[in-house]
């Protein structure tokens, strides 16, 4: 890799778009489509060409890779109208299925409201670590667990401690899921952790440089909140902080591990992943900005890490 050189940029074409199978879930503009490098993908617009949607999704895995966390993969992708976005090719072996979060949830809890996305307040942190906790979940497929990490919910935690790092505000029932890989004449089914994904919700990506100049990086995020409740009750989310506190004092060990990884990232390397994404796409106001938030997220993490040590 050449620390110089801008990440390549996928070109979405209009016969890519007239095959594509249509992507329901969400809000942005998206299709399934095959292409011919990458295999199956998915291309997800920005809802702006202003706001970073596209830089914070890559951002953010290339941070993932850095902690060395299963995760989805990101391009930065533009369709043959100029439109900016992303791709990602499909993380779903062929004999395999997504179970997003409120499938899983609305079979265990009644009345769960399976089709809204924000202010579930039955999304609670506790009710989804009871489920990744349970034995027959297995890790991510084709990812190799370090020693220290003996269950899947210890991934979990490794996802928590991203989403604290980068303000990852989105981690609704729609961005966390099982992966069902059905029986085969050679296989016997299996679940599995599905890799992290879905983190353009993140560094600040929805504002404008103007905002960006006049907003401290400290009050912006102290103010970043999960899509995790504590009880079914509140009427507010827990912070992203709050949660991965919680789930640190619950599991230690992979706590510790996590940051582990976390502490062995330097600001130079963050610096190179910034300096890849193309000027027209993320200014130096919105580099400065998302690099103070991993500056002090990542401080504020590790001064937890001496708590727990």
């Amino acid at each position: 890799m050449n620390p110089d050189e801008e990440f390549p940029i996928i070109l979405v074409t209009q016969d890519h778009y007239e095959l594509a199978n249509n992507e329901v879930i969400g809000t942005n503009t998206k299709f399934w489509f095959e292409h011919q490098e990458l295999g199956y993908c998915l291309y997800k617009q920005n809802k702006s060409q202003y706001i970073g949607q596209d830089w914070s999704e890559k951002v953010a895995s290339e941070l993932c890779e850095l902690l060395r966390l299963p995760h989805a993969i990101y391009y930065l992708a533009e369709t043959w109208e100029g439109d900016r976005g992303i791709v990602s090719p499909s993380f779903l072996p062929k004999d395999a299925t997504l179970i997003h979060g409120n499938e899983i949830l609305t079979r265990i809890l009644p009345n769960y409201p399976t089709f809204e996305n924000y202010g579930v307040s039955q999304h609670t942190i506790d009710i989804v670590l009871s489920v990744l906790a349970e034995e027959h979940i297995n890790f991510p497929i084709d990812w190799i667990a370090p020693s220290n990490i003996q269950k899947s919910v210890e991934v979990f935690v490794g996802y928590l401690m991203l989403d604290a790092w980068i303000g990852n505000g989105d981690r609704h029932h729609l961005n966390w899921g099982l992966i069902n890989r059905k029986l085969t004449p050679h296989t016997r089914e299996t679940i599995h952790l599905a890799q992290t994904y879905d983190h353009a919700s993140s560094l600040g990506r929805e504002l404008y440089d103007e905002k960006r100049q006049k907003l401290s990086v400290d009050s912006y995020i102290k103010k970043c909140k999960s899509a995790f409740y504590a009880n079914s009750e509140d009427k507010k989310s827990l912070k992203t902080f709050d949660v991965f506190h919680q789930v640190a004092l619950l599991y230690p060990q992979a706590a510790i591990m996590w940051l582990e990884h976390l502490e062995r990232i330097s600001t130079k390397e963050t610096r190179v992943i910034f300096n890849r994404i193309p000027k027209n796409r993320m200014s130096n106001i919105a580099i400065e900005f998302a690099q103070n938030i991993l500056d002090l997220n990542q401080k504020k993490l590790l001064n937890f890490k001496e708590l727990l040590t």
